[in-house]
């Protein structure tokens, strides 16, 4: 299926009363993504339409004289660390407050309104907040078992099957996606990337014999000389083209003083580093996320 970006419906084409095609406008946008220009117009040929319903933010029952702000976009002036906009004891989150995002964002939002209100019902300064924590725990239970599944597996995303489109329009509450069978639900968690789960290295056991490097699936380790970042990049052993994402380098290795590199970029965070090294250099460790909510133990500590 292939998806035409910065195409704006005009209109239906119609011919002898059926349809057979929809006139776009094909848009260019600023670098701000604020403002676009007409490049052309396109007919695209077609037998049915689906309609896509969108929802913009509007606020026509807030009024304006209670000291509650907005911006240009008829947005409320809402802070980014506190939730609450410029009228006190108001707060906002998820598309209201800074536009369309997904769910997660959301329920971060709530969480971190909730502090602030939490905080205001104590007589606390909203702006003042519980420090989030972090964990790590090491998933090693013997030589060569983990207590996550770890083994590379190579597979394609499997292919969700849908309802044929006849049926579909038969009755427009059907589900369209039928859902995998067991064999393919068994074979597509088998690529879950275990996000949670993170390579942790130690430069002092390692002993420089490469094994990490042969057995790493997608080539994200390279043992190197130290350098400038733009040309280090050129000498790992896989090509590294997303310079958003930093490298990882770790001390000076005891054999040469050379540096361990990895790409996280490129990590699939299967473990087989892990379980090949010879001397525990490389470890997997799960990462736990400690986000302090309203209440908390650590939160009613900070403000007694």
């Amino acid at each position: 299926m292939e998806i035409l970006i910065n195409h704006a419906p005009k209109r239906f084409v119609l011919e002898n009363g059926k349809l057979v095609g929809m006139e776009f406008e094909r848009l260019e946008w600023d670098a701000a993504a604020k403002k676009s220009t007409l490049i052309d117009t396109v007919i695209l040929p077609c037998d049915d339409v689906i309609l896509a319903i969108g929802q913009d933010n509007a606020f026509p029952w807030i009024e304006r004289d209670l000291g509650i702000e907005f911006d240009k976009w008829d947005m409320p002036k809402v802070d980014e660390k506190t939730y609450e906009c410029s009228r006190p004891g108001i707060f906002f989150g998820g598309d209201a407050a800074w536009g369309p995002k997904n769910i997660i964002w959301a329920v971060a939002h709530g969480h971190g309104a909730a502090v602030s209100i939490h905080n205001r019902c104590q007589g606390v300064p909203v702006s003042e907040r519980p420090e989030d924590g972090m964990n790590l725990l090491t998933t090693k239970m013997g030589i060569s078992e983990w207590a996550y599944s770890n083994d590379y597996s190579s597979s394609k995303r499997e292919k969700m099957k849908h309802v044929d489109l006849v049926e579909r329009f038969k009755d427009l509450k059907t589900e369209v996606e039928i859902g995998f069978s067991p064999e393919q639900t068994a074979r597509e968690v088998q690529r879950c990337l275990n996000c949670d789960v993170q390579t942790v290295f130690t430069a002092k056991r390692c002993i420089e014999c490469d094994a990490c490097i042969d057995i790493c699936p997608v080539q994200c380790l390279t043992i190197t000389r130290d350098g400038e970042e733009e040309e280090v990049r050129k000498r790992l052993s896989a090509p590294s083209i997303n310079f958003d994402q930093a490298l990882y380098a770790s001390d000076p290795l005891p054999q040469t003083s050379r540096l361990m590199f990895k790409d996280e970029d490129v990590c699939v965070h299967c473990g087989l580093c892990a379980e090949r090294c010879p001397t525990a250099a490389w470890d997997m460790q799960k990462f736990d996320l400690l986000i302090q909510l309203a209440g908390s133990e650590a939160c009613t500590k900070q403000f007694a």
